[in-house]
């Protein structure tokens, strides 16, 4: 009986790790669903859907060479697979304001009190060290409709950080 897991390492950014982890997962009867990876501040991080015949601590086994070997820290769940589940994103607001503690707590606060389902977020620092600017990406859904989150971007707006809000349309076929 095959099974999903959710497969997550984190470490120092270098060459091959994708190459590694998905040769090693091949090679061990493994399959690979949905991934994201992503590099933040020279560290990497990977999660990986894995459709996999074997146990998780199996899962761990295959994969341990390669995370010991590139410095990696490895964390499996067992999980359901749900592929082709996707909610589709229909507004796009981005941030732009002084980096400071609880930006991020106060914007998402302020978009989830709206009725948005917030499907991918991706922040950034800019500026300098003197003068650091705060930079979110969040693509989402609208539950309450796209009224109800341009309130609340108005709102964000009010309270000095710079936010713009633009509909979504996917394209599907």
């Amino acid at each position: 009986m095959r099974h999903w897991y959710m497969l997550t390492l984190v470490g120092e950014d270098r060459p091959g790790i994708v190459a590694a982890l998905s040769r090693a997962i091949y090679e061990g009867g493994g399959n690979l669903g949905e991934a994201s990876m992503m590099r933040l501040g020279g560290n990497f991080t990977i999660m990986m859907m894995v459709d996999f015949s074997g146990s998780r601590s199996a899962l761990a086994s295959l994969v341990a060479p390669v995370a010991e070997s590139m410095g990696l820290h490895c964390h499996i769940d067992r999980i359901e697979g749900h592929l082709h589940e996707h909610r589709l994103p229909d507004v796009r607001i981005t941030v732009f304001g002084a980096d400071r503690a609880g930006i991020v707590a106060r914007v998402t606060t302020a978009l989830s009190e709206a009725g948005l389902n917030i499907l991918e977020l991706e922040s950034d620092v800019a500026g300098s060290e003197d003068e650091p600017v705060y930079i979110m990406h969040i693509e989402g859904h609208a539950r309450e409709g796209y009224d109800s989150v341009r309130a609340a971007v108005e709102v964000i707006n009010e309270e000095g950080i710079e936010a713009s809000i633009e509909p979504v349309d996917t394209m599907i076929g």
